[in-house]
């Protein structure tokens, strides 16, 4: 038991190195200030937790602990650093953000079990704390949100999701092993999504304005 909670801790921490970074990035892309650079930083880690704990009721976990806003902030001087020998903002981006979801995910549906909650409600909690720090990045950052448009990604939350409560069910397999094989799939699934242009559907305006 132990050990399982020493690695939930090590999946929120590693998550929300992730995240900020993948944070860092983007508000570099855009040339803000340093601190502008902190600001979305943070609001990219935390974002999806805190609207996960008010949907939960319960205190907003970086606000008890100090720890979490210390690693956000060495997490963000990490970024700048590494984006000043690295130039392609492209691929880094992707590659935390698609990290940062798959860990995000296995947080919320956890605190959605410790809840006993349904499980639909679980994946929604998972996909919760994975999507909206980025969508609240993306917002401040004045550009349509991932989840909102064509690409695979709040999708490869409730795959991943589904396939971890069913192991849960399951499968006897122990519990750091199932969350290892969920953040997998779900990293694989949004890497194969680009990599293959795997699209969802989009809804076209056929209607005309009138104007020739």
């Amino acid at each position: 038991m132990e050990l399982e909670q020493n690695f939930s801790i090590l999946i929120e921490t590693l998550g929300t190195i992730a995240f900020a970074m993948s944070g860092t990035f983007a508000a570099m892309q855009k040339r803000f200030d340093p601190f502008g650079v902190l600001i979305i930083s943070f609001v990219t880690a935390v974002g999806g937790g805190t609207i996960r704990d008010l949907l939960l009721n319960v205190p907003v976990f970086w606000m008890h602990d100090i720890f979490i806003c210390a690693v956000i902030f060495i997490a963000t001087v990490l970024g700048i650093i590494i984006k000043y020998f690295e130039k392609n903002f492209q691929v880094t981006l992707f590659l935390f953000d698609s990290i940062g979801l798959g860990l995000f995910t296995i947080i919320g549906i956890q605190k959605g079990l410790n809840a006993d909650l349904h499980p639909v409600i679980c994946i929604t909690l998972g996909t919760i704390t994975g999507c909206f720090g980025g969508i609240l990045r993306d917002i401040l950052l004045n550009r349509i949100p991932l989840i909102f448009r064509k690409e695979i990604y709040a999708t490869a939350c409730i795959l991943g999701g589904t396939v971890y409560l069913l192991m849960i069910q399951y499968s006897g397999i122990s519990s750091i092993v199932k969350q290892m094989i969920t953040i997998l799939l779900i990293v694989t699934i949004r890497t194969l999504a680009v990599k293959f242009h795997w699209q969802m559907p989009k809804f076209y305006n056929d209607i005309h304005d009138g104007r020739t």
